[in-house]
């Protein structure tokens, strides 16, 4: 299996924007905000979608779990040009690798908890993969999400040339995208949004088994998946999986442009199994 399969943090981008403005300012006295989000029960969303029948060794990641969840991802992305596209700015030139690490690993946090909140996140093992995903017809966009989550720090943590990258390109970018890419099918997707395997993991066979519990069901409702791919090795095992690229876009603001490929699985019928 590759060295990191999947993308990167996507959140429902533009509107995540603005809420995350309104969720520290007038809305919210930081103040009263703890330093460190604490783990809060997560209530069932009665709009949210099932869970896929769980096979095998996958099992759901629980909201006491998001740390294990994360330093999973943490590691598996922890050379991918997309996931350190926000750390590695000219105006934190004189961190340290540590602090760098930190906020590449709080980051995640951060991603991870408001999936578990609003989305789905699976692992395989002591963690030794872990996916994010998006059902259909959710996003973690909302007020309560952003602050339960963390998400809001993000505001403060990143420097400004990293919020100018995550806020102003990263985040539109990939709204955009996956709406033109999808169209009206966009609501109606299922969503890949990360998915990385520890280096003492590989091998195993994790990430089929994380990627085909849902495609699965995704074929059962006749829905498509999407991805965006951070890692030019990704693509053709992602193709062993019925994904196709739809098309490539690029991040510019770093000294090299940095590329995700779009890629697609549509849904399969009993017939063509």
């Amino acid at each position: 299996m590759a060295k990191t399969l999947a993308p990167v943090v996507s959140v429902h981008l533009v509107d995540q924007k603005s809420s995350l403005k309104s969720a520290t300012t007038a809305n919210v006295q930081l103040n009263d905000v703890p330093t460190k989000f604490s783990v809060l029960q997560q209530k069932p969303d009665a709009a949210a979608a099932p869970v896929p029948p769980l096979t095998g060794d996958v099992r759901v990641v629980t909201a006491a779990e998001y740390k294990q969840a994360a330093a999973c991802l943490a590691e598996a992305f922890a050379e991918d040009d997309v996931a350190r596209y926000f750390i590695d700015v000219p105006d934190r030139s004189h961190w340290s690798e540590q602090e760098k690490w930190d906020l590449h690993v709080e980051i995640l946090e951060y991603v991870t908890y408001a999936h578990i909140l609003k989305g789905l996140v699976t692992t395989i093992g002591d963690f030794e993969a872990v996916a994010l995903w998006m059902p259909p017809g959710q996003n973690m966009d909302d007020f309560l999400t952003i602050l339960r989550s963390g998400m809001w720090r993000l505001n403060y943590r990143l420097s400004a040339e990293g919020k100018r990258r995550f806020f102003t390109e990263f985040l539109p970018l990939l709204h955009d995208t996956k709406h033109a890419t999808l169209g009206e099918a966009d609501d109606e997707s299922w969503y890949l949004v990360y998915i990385g395997t520890r280096p003492s993991g590989r091998g195993k066979g994790h990430a089929r088994k994380l990627i085909e519990h849902v495609t699965k069901q995704a074929d059962r409702e006749g829905r498509p998946v999407y991805l965006e791919s951070s890692n030019e090795a990704n693509p053709p095992i992602y193709r062993k999986f019925g994904f196709e690229t739809k098309r490539t876009v690029h991040l510019q603001r770093a000294e090299k442009n940095v590329q995700l490929d779009i890629m697609v699985r549509d849904p399969v019928g009993e017939e063509k199994k």
